[in-house]
């Protein structure tokens, strides 16, 4: 039996464990994995930003206009000389009563009357088209710049519902609707555009309204402001009004009882008496003194005249009282003043304040940015196929030795003699270096018996094994390359040989007639026919031609059946010096590479290295770098 140089390799363990340094997340794999994933994470930003083109362009332009009052408030005196935390509740309170009353019913209905918004066409709700409107949008304006409408086939076509038509229709049925419905409708279209809110924590009120009409928006902002100072007058001249009337009522009820408190004391003096005779329990109506009932006597137990004079006096000084207050109730009326003045009118907006182009792109840009990268890492986190060779290093405990590209856009992976077609080619380069990767796997023991396996029949593992022998074979040594894949045979398909001899310097005439040359590749090709006739999937006939007949070769590359092919096929790998297990990049299951190096480790086989095909994100970037300037 061959000595085998990479026995120890075969029961290695893996050394990248959990116990390891391997869940260290270095720049290199974040970098590894954007390479990887580059096209997912940056078409989920264009498709962000077209999302948010849609939105700009079914969007209409929405214009806030603003004005600006002063709160002052009337603190009385003997408040202001508290604390200063007394003073901050009651201007807090103050002004969050203000805030209510500018966002009331009353307000809004004041302004709605005074400039006739139920009827005013331009006032309509400021909020988002739907998506049905979005779209038919998006059709006229398609239809718009492609000119369909001057042509005559188009206009007689049906045309989509445009979004002047739907907002004639609505006003159809608004106009269907009651008054006390339509006045509804715009109440809460007038509060839905109106904003009212506190500057900071000073007085000053902020008061916006949103409009598609630039000038109705500060038209109407101007107008809610002055609606709420013409509020403030009204609610003081009608609390006047209300108090002159009070005091008025008042005035005359104390005018009757200080006349009759004056007659009744009047009535005593005439009669030099110490009491006024009245009946006991007379009651005074009007000013007269009215009996409660017949055959009642008269009482002697009445007021006295100090008693009398000093309720007079009481009247008489209610009533100059009530006159002072009716008085100055009346002159203070024409001087009445709100508390409440703009200090900042509106004015006419010269810019949309909705939408935000730049931030709207921003954010479509930003969310599909993250969108991007959080499914590029959910699929790369529930992804199980080789991709990177730090992973064939920590999940199967082997070194990647090569990493080789596809060939062309459409081209898939390569031809079986690419490293001659284009020798310059990334892929021929990558390939050289696998073949130094192998050269220097044992230098004191140098590897003949080659065998290329793999997990699935599409990995690639024949191309790999032509293009390796004739690499080999260019540098000077005598290369044979034995098809035992059976079940595909796919060197011996599809590379051209001749029938005759390859050589005369051959022992055995039975293996001499079976080995023929490629043309053009420089090396021997034994045929899957008489690798089946031979039986070589047999560890003993492998390893008696091997040392036999063949010992006149210096490289024997062996094409071995895939893993999916069945274990039997692998037996015969127990005899090589090496093999190399070929996978796809990002196809390939890790988990049945895996498996795989397991049956390898179990019939004691000695595995080189995993070379990795049609890797579309190259991790070796120094190597390539190094390969272009020496072009080896």
């Amino acid at each position: 039996m061959l000595e085998r140089q990479w026995s120890a390799a075969a029961g290695q363990q893996n050394l990248y464990g959990p116990g390891g340094d391997s869940e260290f997340i270095g720049f290199a794999d974040i970098t590894s994995f954007v390479r990887q994933r580059i096209f997912l994470i940056m078409a989920f930003p264009l498709l962000g930003l077209l999302g948010a083109g849609f939105s700009l362009a079914t969007t209409d332009s929405i214009f806030t206009a603003r004005t600006q009052i002063l709160i002052e408030p009337k603190i009385p005196e003997l408040l202001q000389r508290q604390s200063g935390e007394i003073n901050l509740s009651l201007d807090t309170s103050q002004v969050e009563t203000q805030l209510a009353v500018l966002r009331s019913e009353k307000i809004a209905l004041m302004v709605i009357e005074e400039l006739d918004l139920v009827d005013n066409p331009r006032f309509k709700s400021v909020s988002s088209p739907s998506m049905v409107e979005r779209v038919g949008r998006i059709k006229e304006m398609a239809a718009d710049m492609l000119a369909l409408d001057g042509d005559p086939q188009h206009q007689a076509m049906p045309k989509p519902a445009s979004p002047i038509a739907d907002r004639s229709e609505t006003k159809a049925v608004i106009a269907q609707l009651s008054e006390f419905e339509r006045r509804r409708i715009v109440v809460e279209t007038f509060r839905e555009s109106l904003g009212v809110q506190r500057v900071g924590v000073s007085y000053a009120i902020d008061i916006t309204f949103q409009s598609h009409d630039p000038a109705l928006a500060a038209k109407v902002a101007n107008a809610t402001a002055a609606a709420f100072v013409r509020e403030q007058l009204e609610t003081r001249a009608a609390a006047a009004r209300e108090g002159v009337a009070w005091l008025e009522k008042r005035i005359e009820e104390v005018r009757t009882q200080m006349n009759l408190a004056t007659q009744v004391t009047q009535e005593f003096r005439a009669k030099h008496d110490y009491s006024v005779g009245r009946q006991l329990g007379a009651t005074i109506v009007d000013g007269e003194v009215v009996a409660s009932g017949q055959g009642e006597g008269v009482t002697r137990n009445g007021p006295t005249l100090e008693e009398l004079e000093v309720t007079a006096d009481t009247y008489r000084k209610m009533y100059e009282s009530l006159l002072a207050a009716f008085t100055s109730s009346v002159n203070q009326q024409p001087y009445l003043i709100a508390d409440a003045r703009v200090i900042t009118p509106a004015t006419r907006p010269l810019a949309a304040s909705h939408p935000r182009k730049k931030l709207v792109l921003a954010l479509g840009g930003l969310s599909g940015l993250m969108a991007g990268f959080g499914l590029a890492f959910a699929r790369h986190t529930l992804d199980r196929t080789i991709r990177t060779s730090r992973q064939v290093r920590d999940e199967l405990g082997f070194d990647c030795v090569g990493e080789l590209p596809p060939v062309g856009f459409l081209r898939g992976f390569g031809q079986l003699d690419d490293v001659l077609r284009r020798p310059e080619s990334l892929f021929s380069r990558n390939l050289r270096h696998t073949k130094g990767a192998i050269s220097l796997a044992d230098v004191a023991h140098p590897l003949r018996c080659i065998g290329v396996t793999s997990a699935t029949p599409d990995d690639g593992k024949s191309t790999v094994a032509s293009n390796l022998a004739a690499l080999y074979a260019v540098s000077g040594m005598r290369t044979l390359v034995i098809d035992a894949d059976g079940f595909h045979s796919t060197l011996t398909k599809r590379l051209p040989h001749s029938q005759a001899p390859a050589g005369e310097n051959r022992d055995g005439a039975e293996i001499e007639g079976q080995i023929t040359s490629v043309p053009g590749l420089q090396f021997d090709l034994l045929p899957s026919p008489a690798s089946d006739t031979l039986r070589l999937i047999t560890p003993k006939n492998l390893e008696a031609l091997l040392v036999n007949e063949l010992d006149s070769y210096e490289i024997i590359i062996v094409d071995l059946p895939p893993f999916t092919s069945g274990v039997h096929g692998l037996v015969a790998a127990s005899v090589l010096d090496g093999v190399l297990i070929v996978a796809e990049w990002g196809k390939t299951p890790l988990d049945l590479v895996g498996e795989l190096s397991r049956i390898l480790r179990i019939t004691k086989t000695a595995v080189i290295g995993v070379v990795m095909t049609k890797v579309r994100s190259l991790s070796t970037r120094q190597y390539r770098k190094r390969a272009t300037q020496t072009g080896h």
